[in-house]
């Protein structure tokens, strides 16, 4: 009754012309499905999100470092309460979202799973044989890969070796879950599953994507859910904060949340639909300290999953003077150490992980490659950052054909290693091969070479079109470098 009569106090508030009220929100892009809510939320309540994306720990860093936001809205609140409590007044949860395991339904059969209450340790036994090929985002860039990271160490413990056989499933990463969705189903022929929110798997069924549909796996030791709460961060913004929660708890919203973007509704006066699989959700236990998850998350990186062989290709051309190759070398230097913040730690090179650069002007320098196993090989790359020398003329795709001629070479050697290729340039193609060249030259390429994802980077004068279409020829993703170099470098690291 209270509820309902703040939501027909505020429509009347509404209708007699005032101006919205704003609430400065942080939050997932997993919440940007709601903002079709969102508008209807300004025109029934006066309220309007200003949402601020961000990928979880740099938003729990920021919101850490005193930004000002007045609340904050990623998929879980667990982590930010261990590392800033005395930021979060109030959290309410909105709606739920198991996060699990897709499998394709003929994996489930040639694995004898039909019928099964199969337990992460089978899921881990698969992977580790080579039988499971599936694909999870980054836990250092996306919540859905965190929270899957710290369900299936709560639900392994200490057995260092089935983690890491677990996680040699992983052949596909991303930074984001929709991102990863959708590189899922392009690649969906060579891969067996995915682990995301139950929603995004749903969605694929719904939507009608997938040549073949997934099984939702519950394992029998339990999953973590996200509940989405909405947390708020300023007291001064309370009321409003609370007219937000009211409005997106109440029935009909809680409904509309339900079926359009396949999330369970958090109040038990919503009926569940039909569309979710009838499945017993038992909950694993979360980290109870900031440590415990930092140890977890850094054996993950440096240890547990398979190692990255990430190509840089860097441009060096005349337009890069000045405050571009600083900007440019200061990037680097934060991928090799140097940027001690949280997002720092986890972003720079990691142990096993092999770094190729590879530089271009008019002409095209030939690859450098270092395996990383410490401090020792990070500093050796920030020399070799330190000495890049500029040239004249700008062979960008004669530069991406000698990388993608290397990795021709180089990934069929190094099965179990995951590979990308980052492309940085701030003008557009003078000299050499042009993209038709290029994409002729690719589709050339054995299907090992051209499975290698090409991630190019906008910066200065670079041609948006082309890098876009370099993006889509190689199931790549274009970042956007223009206000800050380092952040897109950053950015790009959850997807190696």
């Amino acid at each position: 009754m209270a509820r309902g009569l703040v939501l027909l106090l505020s429509l009347l508030f509404v209708s007699c012309g005032a101006e919205p009220t704003t609430l400065n929100v942080i939050a997932g892009s997993e919440v940007r499905d709601l903002e079709p809510i969102f508008q209807d939320m300004k025109r029934d309540i006066g309220v309007e999100l200003k949402v601020t994306y961000s990928g979880t720990l740099d938003g729990v860093e920021r919101i850490r470092g005193g930004e000002d936001f007045d609340a904050a809205w990623f998929s879980h609140a667990k982590y930010l309460k261990l590392v800033a409590s005395q930021r979060v007044l109030q959290e309410e949860r909105i709606m739920l979202s198991p996060v699990v395991l897709g499998v394709k339904r003929s994996t489930v059969d040639r694995l004898g799973w039909r019928g099964k209450s199969v337990t992460w340790g089978d899921i881990a036994d698969a992977a580790a044989s080579g039988k499971l090929r599936y694909a999870m985002t980054n836990p250092s860039a996306s919540n859905s890969g965190f929270t899957a990271l710290m369900g299936v160490n709560a639900a392994l413990g200490a057995d260092s070796a089935r983690l890491k056989g677990f996680f040699r499933g992983q052949v596909l990463t991303a930074g984001s879950s929709g991102w990863l969705s959708d590189a899922f189903v392009r690649d969906q022929a060579t891969l067996d599953g995915m682990i995301n929110y139950e929603s995004v798997l749903l969605s694929l069924g719904r939507d009608k994507k997938l040549k073949e549909p997934l099984e939702l796996l519950y394992p029998k030791e339990g999953i973590v859910t996200a509940d989405y709460p909405l947390t708020l961060l300023s007291a001064a913004k309370r009321e409003v904060y609370q007219k937000v929660v009211d409005y997106l708890k109440s029935d009909k919203v809680q409904t509309r949340i339900m079926n359009e973007t396949l999330r369970r509704p958090a109040t038990t006066d919503v009926a569940l639909s039909s569309a979710f699989p009838k499945a017993l959700l038992v909950e694993l236990a979360f980290p109870q300290t900031a440590a415990e998850v930092s140890t977890i998350l850094g054996r993950y990186l440096s240890d547990q999953r398979r190692a990255a062989h990430s190509v840089f290709v860097l441009d060096v051309s005349g337009s890069m003077d000045g405050e571009r190759i600083a900007s440019l070398k200061k990037a680097l230097r934060g991928l090799a150490g140097e940027d001690s913040s949280l997002t720092g730690t986890y972003s720079k090179f990691q142990k096993r992980e092999q770094v190729t650069t590879i530089t271009f002007s008019e002409r095209v320098s030939q690859p450098e490659t270092l395996l990383v196993t410490g401090e020792a090989e990070r500093k050796q790359f920030r020399d070799t950052v330190d000495a890049l020398e500029l040239g004249n003329g700008t062979a960008i795709y004669d530069g991406l054909e000698a990388a993608y001629a290397y990795l021709a070479k180089t990934v069929p050697a190094e099965p179990d290693r995951t590979h990308s290729v980052v492309l940085m340039t701030d003008g557009e193609n003078n000299a050499g091969d042009d993209f038709s060249a290029f994409e002729a030259k690719y589709n050339a390429l054995p299907a090992a070479a051209k499975n290698v994802k090409l991630f190019p980077i906008l910066f200065g004068e670079g041609n948006t079109d082309e890098m876009n279409k370099l993006a889509a020829l190689t199931g790549g993703r274009v970042f956007d470098g223009r206000k800050s170099l380092e952040a897109a470098f950053k950015e790009i690291r959850g997807y190696q």
